[in-house]
This record gives structure tokens, C-alpha cells and sequence, in this order.
């Protein structure tokens, strides 16, 4: 057998730069590590935790479900996905869903069936996809190549054929795209991993009047910015566009790992039975995860509430940028707030956990700050004042 203590090696493959922090509990707001230090998560599991951890109405049905039934075959009819599936598309600009594990599953969904989608209608020559400058939609091969960041590439050439990328927020370039080759844009619309960069309205309106005057797909990846994360239940609402088709994750299930592709009727039909599948997508405990986080969030006053505190943490973060000559730029939308700093974001981050607040980079210089959508304004608050003591400590021993 192998001595992997001998040899020092973890016997997990370290994809992951890990900090020196193990979490074994987390309830609301908070998680605490194995030693019993609490934490202000205000990574939300990268977007992921939006109800905050372990919501109790997720945690209800969950409990339920165990009870009845894990896991069957798709080839089976799942009530709690048909459920599921009608709720999004009655919130949603879309007519048809389908469930995958991850937002790189959506993504890798969303790609197959624009190529599908081009072939049904007779364009054989529309192969290729466009994406943009910094995007980020995966580590699969498919969504890797999909992402236009050269570190993410690097070490994994030759990449998977038939994407092009070109500069995010550029007019100009909009008209560069090919109608004879391009059979989908995809398009994050405020970039997460690239930065958190909001994309310019009239540049969203514009690209998608010239996709659907040369009949090209619009895809919008929501995996990050869907659920109410950017102040509303999906981002594209605030854009003033319809995408063809919009992918889902991280927020929809709560922590239970869940994706969701969905596409208008005239787009979905070019999947048919053995076109796509999963083996655990749309699972029922997936599903009943995904539906209690749903009705949850979809109650009258809850987007209202988390809009109410996301502005006020935008503006206080706001002000930091003419009182702190680190702090260069405070951007976002809703609870996804970036602050690009004059220096590295990664030792902000380290400072922060010694004060007990958990947060995120988005890229070296950018402090990627991701608060659960009912967290209160002392939570904030004591976020705040805690940021303040790193960037004083920071800026005194500069």
C-alpha cells in the first residue's frame, strides 16, 4: 500500500490554495472552524449560500426528502423537478429547463444546444461562440475554452475548437461579430471571477439587438449573478433583454449542488431524448433544495430587504474610495461588490480572517465581497468596521 505520510502528500489533489482555516459549522451569516473561532461569512460559499447556511426552510424539506426518496433515474418522471422546472419558467423570460450538477454543466448544456439549435435551422457553417475579455464559465474543457482568461488556458492547450473572445463593454466590437460563423454569444453581466464588473446597459440592449438581427443565440450565464444576487431574481431583468437562453447554479440550491440550463420553446425543442443527459441532475433532493430556496426568495419582501441592505453596503463601501488611498474603486451590482485596491487583495483577505470575516479576491487586486441576502445591518456593519481596521493597518505600515 501506499505510505502517503511517508511521502507528505495530501491524498486530495490540491487544485485549491487553501487557507489554514477547516469549517465544520455554519448557521445564517456565520461558520465556525474546527478549534470553535467564529466567522462572518461574507463569501456566501462564492454566491452560493444565498439564504445564509442551513436556512430553515430549506432544511425542512430537506429532512423530509431524506425520508422518501435520493436519487432515481431520469428516464423516470420526477414530480419535484416538473415543479422546479414550471416555477422558473413562470419567473423567467424562458419556457423550458434543463437540470444538470454545476454552473460548468449549465454551461457545457447551454453550448451543445446552441450548436444543435444552429444545425436544426439549417446553418451548418455556425460552429463558433463568442465570449468576452476576463468572462469566466467553467473548468471543463468546453467551458475553460469558453472562458477568455489566458491563465485559465495555460498548461491545457490545445483547447477545445470554435470560441472567440472579444473585448468586454466595447461598442465597437459588437460589430465585428460574424453572422455566418457565430451561432451564440454568452455573456456574464456583471463578470465575477474577471474583476466584478458590471456590463454597460446600452452595451447589453446593443448586443442584443444585433444577436437577434443575425439570428445568433444569446446566452446569459447566471450562475453567479442569479437568485437575487445582483438585487434582483435574475440579472438580465435589469438589462432591459430577453436572452434565448440562461444558465443557473451556486445560489438555486442553497449548498445542494444544482444547476439549471433554460431556454425559450423555439430553442429548447432542438433537444431531444439521447441529445443530453446527467445521471444525478435534477435529483430529488437537488429539486426540493432548489424549490424551498426558491419560494423562499421569491417572497414579496425579501428582494426588497436584500436590495435595502445591498445599497447601503455599496455606499458605505463607497466612501472608502476618498477615504483610503488603497481602496482605487468600489463596483457592483446588489450583494456582488468588488473593491479594486492599490495593492494585493489576497493580504486584505488574510487580515480579515485574523479579525474573524470571511471574503473572496476577484483577481489580485480586487476584494470580491459576497454577503448572504438576509444579512442585517449590524452584520454589516460589523463588516465595515472590522474592513476599516485592515485598510488603517494596511496604509500605517506602508
Amino acid at each position: 500500500m501506499l505510505d502517503l505520510s511517508a511521502q507528505k502528500i495530501s491524498p486530495v489533489m490540491e487544485t485549491y490554495g487553501r487557507f489554514p482555516i477547516t469549517l465544520v459549522k455554519g448557521k445564517g451569516s456565520y461558520v465556525w472552524d474546527e478549534q470553535g473561532n467564529k466567522y462572518l461569512d461574507y463569501t456566501s460559499g462564492i454566491a452560493t449560500c444565498n439564504l445564509g447556511h442551513i436556512p430553515e426552510a430549506v432544511s425542512e424539506k430537506l429532512k423530509n426528502q431524506l425520508d422518501h426518496l435520493w436519487h432515481c433515474s431520469n428516464l423516470y418522471h420526477i414530480p419535484s423537478q416538473n415543479e422546479l422546472a414550471e416555477k422558473l419558467t413562470s419567473l423567467s423570460c424562458h419556457d423550458q429547463v434543463f437540470f444538470c450538477n454545476s454552473g460548468a454543466e449549465a454551461n457545457e448544456a447551454a453550448v451543445k444546444l446552441a450548436k444543435k439549435y444552429a444545425k436544426d435551422q439549417g446553418y451548418t457553417n455556425k460552429t463558433d461562440i463568442v465570449t468576452f475579455t476576463d468572462s469566466f464559465h467553467g473548468r471543463t474543457g468546453t467551458t475553460m475554452a469558453a472562458t477568455a482568461q489566458q491563465k485559465i488556458h495555460e498548461g491545457f492547450t490545445p483547447l477545445t475548437p470554435g470560441f472567440s473572445y472579444l473585448p468586454f463593454n466595447d461598442q465597437e466590437a459588437l460589430l465585428t461579430l460574424d453572422e455566418q460563423k457565430t451561432c451564440a454569444v454568452m455573456l456574464e453581466l456583471v463578470q465575477g471571477e474577471g474583476g466584478v464588473r458590471p456590463a454597460d446597459v446600452s452595451w447589453v440592449k446593443q448586443l442584443s439587438k444585433i444577436c437577434k438581427e443575425k439570428d445568433i443565440l444569446l446566452i446569459i450565464d447566471e450562475v453567479q449573478t442569479g437568485i437575487g444576487r445582483t438585487g434582483t431574481l435574475f440579472a438580465y431583468e435589469q438589462f432591459g433583454i430577453k436572452p434565448d437562453v440562461m444558465t443557473l447554479a451556486k445560489g438555486l440550491g442553497s449548498g445542494i449542488p444544482v444547476g439549471a440550463m433554460l431556454a425559450k420553446e423555439s430553442v429548447g425543442q432542438s433537444f431531444k431524448p439521447g441529445t443530453h443527459g446527467s445521471t444525478f441532475g435534477g435529483n430529488p433532493l437537488a429539486m426540493t433544495a432548489a424549490l424551498a430556496t426558491i419560494e423562499t426568495v421569491e417572497k414579496s419582501d425579501f428582494l426588497k430587504k436584500a436590495e435595502k441592505q445591498s445599497h447601503y453596503l455599496f455606499d458605505e463601501l463607497k466612501k472608502l474610495e476618498t477615504q483610503y488611498s488603497l481602496v482605487k474603486e468600489v463596483r457592483g451590482k446588489g450583494f456582488l461588490v468588488g473593491v479594486e485596491l492599490n495593492g494585493d487583495a489576497k493580504h486584505i483577505v488574510k487580515a480579515l480572517h485574523g479579525k474573524g470575516i470571511l471574503s473572496l479576491i476577484a483577481g489580485p487586486a480586487v476584494l470580491r465581497v459576497l454577503p448572504p441576502l438576509n444579512t442585517t445591518e449590524d452584520e454589516i456593519n460589523h463588516f465595515l468596521s472590522l474592513l476599516k481596521d485592515v485598510l488603517n493597518e494596511q496604509e500605517d505600515a506602508s
